[in-house]
């Protein structure tokens, strides 16, 4: 589902890199939803101010690999700030950097779309799947 919104947002062959991002969520959120890294608001934050961080890196540094350094370092420092771990954010965070010329153009709104809507959706999956399971694995979040 990720792939699909990015590729029609992005509309580029930069998409495989929000995937990634995206799949490595998905593999705590269904594999591990118990792990305090999968609970819903460090999801959603933890992408989302993460992505902030890398546009803001990418806009502010002029050179690539210091950029894509400073977002892994910043985004682990804000996301121990808010409360918000979770691990994949890293990744969110190289991406704004690394992410392309259609990343790019988006600015600040690589931050709503895509990164916060295939949050919000993955969300909405884990919870429909373990409604359908018959439990709550977040319950202790909710």
């Amino acid at each position: 589902m990720a792939g699909f919104f990015s590729n029609v947002i992005l509309s580029s062959t930069d998409s495989p890199l929000i995937i990634a991002s995206a799949g490595a969520s998905a593999m705590l959120m269904f594999g591990a939803p118990n792990s305090p890294y999968s609970h819903p608001y460090n999801l959603i934050a933890g992408h989302s101010v993460s992505a902030v961080v890398g546009v803001s890196c990418y806009y502010l540094v002029g050179d690539p690999i210091i950029a894509t350094s400073l977002a892994i370092s910043l985004s682990l420092v804000f996301m121990q700030l808010f409360n918000c771990m979770h691990p994949p954010g890293g990744a969110t965070a190289v991406i704004a950097v690394v992410g392309g010329d259609a990343i790019h153009q988006l600015g600040y709104g690589f931050v709503i779309m895509p990164i916060f809507f295939n949050s919000l959706t993955l969300l909405v999956v884990a919870l429909a799947v373990a409604s359908f399971r018959g439990v709550n694995p977040f319950e202790d979040y909710l």
